[in-house]
């Protein structure tokens, strides 16, 4: 498979706190890894490094490579708006921006980038709730507020507003820990179907949401990673203890 984002000797640190502790790994395209780990061992950590988030963060400081298409995303002369664009984030509570409608929020994107003719933002707003099932949900209320939505609903409204832009990358910080089981459904669902289109790596805390959407996991504790494969494998037969000791549940 061909491999879409690469992670060479990748450190985080936060002042003295050394949360990512020399990663390397591969995530290939048209795929979905899970992250998965314990509480406080580096998963949203090393996400969040992935489109350049902790640049926000004066006291964080990243060393290492991270490349997308072979191109070192951390380059002095790369804008962080640019690969914003192309990796997507979907955070783990749902966040459409609140004085907004449902169309608005789908387009926000396309709005802060370039002006949208009418027609075009239309069908914008159409093929991006439709590929993430909420269009016949939404389509007879698409100027009302997006907080009247449910939960799971706000939660595909953001994935929507995510893909609206064309990212190529789309990293999910948990993004159905705060949904009733339906709708944690319909997001695995919609993981399956997006991969199609978009390199997908979600960080998750439940091990049979893992087994379910992922092709590939990585086992992370305490900064490190310990273990990185084929889901299957690594939730059949782990070659470190560690992995299964914390899938088993004997410790985390």
């Amino acid at each position: 498979m061909t491999c879409k984002v690469r992670l060479e000797a990748l450190n985080i640190h936060f002042g003295k706190t050394h949360a990512v502790k020399d990663i390397g790994m591969d995530f290939p395209e048209h795929s979905v890894t899970a992250i998965i780990g314990p509480s406080g061992c580096g998963k949203s950590t090393m996400l969040r490094s992935i489109n350049r988030m902790h640049d926000l963060v004066p006291s964080a400081r990243v060393t290492g490579r991270i490349l997308v298409d072979d191109a070192d995303i951390y380059a002095r002369e790369v804008d962080p708006v640019s690969i914003r664009r192309r990796i997507g984030m979907v955070f783990q509570k749902p966040n459409p921006f609140p004085a907004m409608s449902i169309y608005d929020n789908v387009v926000a994107g396309h709005k802060l980038n370039c002006r949208l003719v009418k027609g075009e933002a239309d069908e914008i707003v159409e093929t991006s709730l439709k590929r993430v099932a909420l269009w016949d949900e939404v389509k007879d209320r698409l100027k009302t507020n997006a907080m009247n939505l449910s939960g799971g609903q706000q939660q595909r409204l953001c994935i929507a507003r995510t893909i609206a832009v064309k990212p190529e990358v789309i990293l999910m910080d948990e993004p159905a820990s705060a949904l009733d089981p339906i709708s944690t459904l319909k997001i695995e669902e919609l993981i399956e179907e997006l991969k199609e289109r978009y390199t997908i790596i979600i960080v998750t805390h439940n091990m049979q949401q893992a087994a379910r959407v992922s092709d590939f996991t990585a086992f992370l504790y305490i900064g490190e990673l310990i273990e990185f494969g084929e889901t299957k494998k690594i939730f059949t037969t782990p070659e470190k203890k560690q992995t299964e000791d914390y899938i088993t549940g004997r410790f985390g």
